[in-house]
């Protein structure tokens, strides 16, 4: 079970609707695709898609980084010596989790392919199925609502509203958008670092009659003096995000007092499978609430989160709409979904095929 080949090379992944957020307009994402094989011919396969404004890894670093490691890591191991390799790799790479992920990511599924496994089997699968949020960007609020009926006209009864950029706006959205919707529909928001502690204390107030479901980090990211000052219902609605990138993060925020109620883990932020299941483990054993979120990254990547989201207890909460809107892809397969709920393949690992 020698790997003998390793490849890496980037793509630039257009958008079917580009989008707005608190502090920029997406319209395209730029995705490094990671393949490692075996003497046998079993060829796992990752990717990472870097966030410079998150953490702190440009694309530029992300490709240096995959040049730096791949081939000196791992021509020659054994893939069943992985968390030896994962180890070694957390060590190389320290400064460039989206580079870590894609390697981390095609190492579990090359392991589990050999094993003839989906992923999440190996992994310890404790849920079957969930449902995802589907995202709507900063937009007019007409636009807001049209996009939202698409939506459930497709099947997304969770929908996650990006805010952040006017308080009296957002409230407007949300409420308008919580008398079209109903009771039954769950609504989220995202504020990506947007507000202030004061804007967000009087957010919490005016949308008190949305039913929200919860809070994507609001506040700045250091700001958790802010966060704990809140009220522990306040708290407990609110999602880390960019307060959360290390297992390090992790540790630090289930201290005394926790300034949030939910983590949201996402690959790219934390540099794979094997730190995620770590800042799961932390999150179960602290009562907190286990939220999967994405970048704009192809199916490789959001297989690879549903799978660990599946096999962690604390999930509640996928946020793993990151491929949908590609307008197109490298691979195919990984994960079913039906009327918002998503679910792996039974095929061995990520489950994914190459177009």
């Amino acid at each position: 079970m020698k790997i003998t080949a390793v490849r890496w090379w980037e793509e630039s992944l257009p958008l079917t609707r580009p989008y707005t957020i608190a502090y920029q307009t997406i319209s395209a994402v730029e995705n490094h695709f990671v393949t490692i094989e075996t003497r046998d011919g079993t060829m796992g396969i990752g990717v990472g898609s870097p966030a410079e404004e998150v953490t702190g890894e440009s694309e530029t670093a992300c490709g240096q980084a995959l040049d730096s490691v791949l081939e000196p890591l791992l021509l020659g191991r054994d893939i069943r010596h992985l968390n030896a390799i994962l180890r070694e790799l957390d060590r190389a790479l320290p400064k460039a989790p989206a580079a870590r992920a894609a390697i981390d990511i095609a190492l579990h599924d090359l392991a589990a392919k050999h094993l003839g496994l989906p992923l999440v089997d190996l992994l310890g699968r404790c849920h079957t199925t969930l449902p995802t949020s589907i995202t709507l960007g900063i937009r007019s609020l007409e636009e807001t609502l049209e996009e939202a009926r698409e939506y459930r006209a497709r099947g997304f009864n969770y929908l996650k509203v990006k805010i952040g950029k006017s308080l009296d706006e957002d409230v407007e959205r949300l409420v308008r958008l919580r008398e079209e919707m109903g009771p039954h529909v769950k609504i989220r928001v995202d504020a990506n670092l947007g507000y202030t502690y004061n804007q967000l204390v009087a957010f919490a107030i005016k949308t008190r009659n949305v039913d929200l479901e919860l809070i994507e980090q609001p506040l700045k990211a250091h700001d958790l003096a802010g966060m704990r000052a809140l009220s522990d219902r306040t708290r407990n609605l609110i999602a880390a995000d960019e307060s959360l990138v290390t297992v390090s993060d992790a540790l630090a925020l289930a201290g005394p007092c926790p300034p949030f109620g939910i983590y949201n883990i996402k690959l790219m932020k934390c540099g794979g499978i094997a730190p995620a299941l770590k800042i799961a483990e932390i999150a179960r054993l602290s009562a907190i609430d286990l939220m999967w979120g994405c970048m704009d990254e192809s199916i490789v990547g959001i297989s690879a989160a549903l799978h660990a989201a599946l096999a962690s207890p604390a999930t509640r909460y996928l946020d793993l709409d990151g491929s949908l809107d590609l307008s197109r892809d490298l691979v195919q397969g990984g994960f079913v979904l039906e009327n918002g709920m998503l679910r792996v393949t039974d095929k061995p690992g990520l489950g994914v095929e190459r177009i």
